[in-house]
């Protein structure tokens, strides 16, 4: 397809081939072992969002909105306004909502990024792009835009949903960044589903192996856009997120996606109690196997939909892996374990963190709550257990003891296509 390899042709660049070798080595055999971008329908021919869409030949342009201006939220935007730039169906202007806050030197923190185009207090020393405008008024922000980027905690989002309401265009797309789950009376509901269905929009996910601070330097990473049923908005959101350092691949698996972004959270906080009571790294070997074990599992109970191929994605191992290694959830449980359970996640997020959100520790709690509710508790020893420490129920050291326990698989019918 002309769009994809307009898409990749940076990455064919000597400088990157010869940094890359084995990944360029590798696309040659990408139908073997991952899944393609999109699958060829032998058609050349551009989706009508990015040509000339209507009859009287005026270029249509989507409008770029970022709900959120963390650490992440900030890099999103980063992404998205070097591509806006120089995509010609894109506005050049991206906005951003910031929720407002005073710094310690009095100025609020919009004026300061309109002012510096940086992000000093979530993403300090890296240049947003001068078309990021930052805008503390919700509804002001995301007027006129066609495109949502939504990245905030996803404890947030049901309140930023109520608020929009009605005040979004009737033809737009979103996408989530977001990597968590609301759990309702009825059961799980999955964030792009809240945006869906209180916005009546379509909304797409993107997740990945992807630490924020890296990306921000532009270090190489990979991520999957999930879809449901629109190709053509996938490819959208493809060509808007890709760079040279940032290869994104669409899926059409939209829960697999998003809950593989939500469920390595949880398993990451196991993988810093194992840090930080010094277990070794085969010990973290075993927690994080152990762990995209139950998180498939647990998927396809959830949703019969969710494809086995979607783990092997950047949003699967991947990402389960640089969380495990370096992300936030296993910097915090480290230092919980190495005081021995004596000090919250709460004191420990304030302390650490700078304003950041743990999501690990509140979805550990959601998913327990689904686990009891559904009668699950002993087919996911890990997850269970994870919650129990978090709570103090347990002390840090049990996550080895109880993650030892071997599920009774004859509690679910044909449970061993799971595990």
């Amino acid at each position: 397809m002309r769009l994809l390899s307009s898409l990749y042709l940076p990455l064919k660049q000597p400088f990157i081939r010869k940094r890359f070798p084995c990944f360029f080595h590798s696309l040659s055999l990408s139908s073997l072992f991952m899944a393609p971008a999109f699958e060829d329908n032998n058609s050349e021919t551009l989706p009508s969002s990015f040509s000339s869409g209507s009859d009287d030949g005026v270029l249509h342009k989507s409008k770029v909105t970022v709900v959120g201006s963390g650490n992440w939220g900030s890099v999103a935007s980063k992404l998205i306004a070097s591509n806006t730039l120089r995509l010609s169906s894109f506005h050049d202007e991206v906005r951003m909502w910031v929720f407002e806050e005073t710094l310690p030197s009095g100025e609020k923190l919009t004026d300061v990024i309109n002012r510096t185009n940086e992000n000093t207090k979530y993403l300090p020393g890296i240049k947003l792009g001068k078309n990021v405008v930052a805008d503390p008024d919700l509804e002001n922000a995301v007027k006129d835009a066609n495109m949502l980027v939504f990245v905030t905690p996803h404890q947030f989002m049901e309140g930023i949903c109520k608020r929009l309401v009605g005040k979004v265009n009737g033809d737009v797309e979103a996408i989530s960044l977001i990597k968590g789950m609301e759990v309702k009376r009825e059961g799980p509901c999955m964030i792009s589903t809240l945006i869906s269905e209180q916005l009546g929009v379509s909304c797409c996910v993107l997740m990945g192996a992807n630490i924020a601070n890296e990306i921000a330097v532009e270090k190489f990473s990979e991520a999957t856009v999930g879809y449901r049923d629109n190709r053509e908005i996938a490819e959208k959101w493809v060509q808007l997120f890709s760079t040279p350092y940032f290869m994104v691949t669409a899926v059409q698996d939209v829960e697999g996606v998003e809950l593989c972004g939500t469920l390595k959270n949880v398993v990451a906080i196991a993988a810093g109690f194992v840090d930080g009571l010094e277990m070794g790294n085969n010990t973290k070997a075993a927690i994080m196997r152990i762990g995209l074990r139950e998180m498939r599992a647990f998927s396809k109970l959830l949703f019969s939909s969710v494809k086995d191929s979607t783990f092997f994605e950047s949003c699967g191992v991947a990402d389960l892996i640089t969380t495990c290694l370096g992300g936030r959830n296993r910097k915090v449980a480290e230092a919980f374990a190495k005081n021995e359970g004596k000090r919250s996640f709460d004191d420990l997020e304030a302390e650490m963190l700078q304003g950041q959100k743990l999501q690990g520790v509140s979805t550990a709690r959601e998913v327990y709550e689904v686990l009891s509710h559904r009668g699950w508790l002993e087919l996911f020893p890990l997850f269970a257990t994870v919650h129990e420490i978090c709570v103090g129920h347990l002390p840090p050291s049990a996550i080895v003891e109880y993650s030892e326990r071997k599920p009774r698989l004859s509690l679910l019918e044909g449970s061993t296509q799971y595990y």
